[in-house]
């Protein structure tokens, strides 16, 4: 990948589930834009690229975690109230998909967020 193409601008290169999933630099592509499961590192550890200033709108992470979690309320008090599993079995379930859920939802909206960005800026 070229600096200043993106991930999708390419047949053959990863789309931003991918990119999200794997956290790829929008510059070069590389494994680097996550310091940690959702937080966004400061700098690419490859091209240098600086990811803070095109870290917008985090503010609205919030509210889409709470969108997120009011879905899989309405899920679990739907299989509650279909199949009426035992508490530990539901505690069992639905803490690993929560955690892993917030997760991968937090990497998607912030790389979509980042990525645009980087589209904007260096057009």
């Amino acid at each position: 990948m070229q600096p200043g193409e993106s991930p999708t601008e390419h047949e053959g290169q990863p789309g931003l589930v991918s990119a999200a999933l794997h956290g790829l630099c929008p510059r070069c592509g590389a494994a680097s834009l996550f310091a940690a499961p959702a937080a966004v590192a400061d700098t690419c550890r490859s091209c240098g690229l600086a990811f803070r200033p095109l870290e917008r709108g985090s503010r609205w992470a919030g509210v889409f975690t709470l969108l997120l979690a009011l879905v899989l309320t309405i899920l679990a008090l739907t299989v509650d109230w279909l199949l009426a599993p035992p508490l530990w079995l539901q505690l069992a379930f639905w803490a690993p998909v929560t955690v892993g859920g917030v997760i991968f939802a937090l990497r998607l909206f912030k790389t979509v967020l980042l990525y645009a960005a980087y589209e904007r800026t260096h057009a």
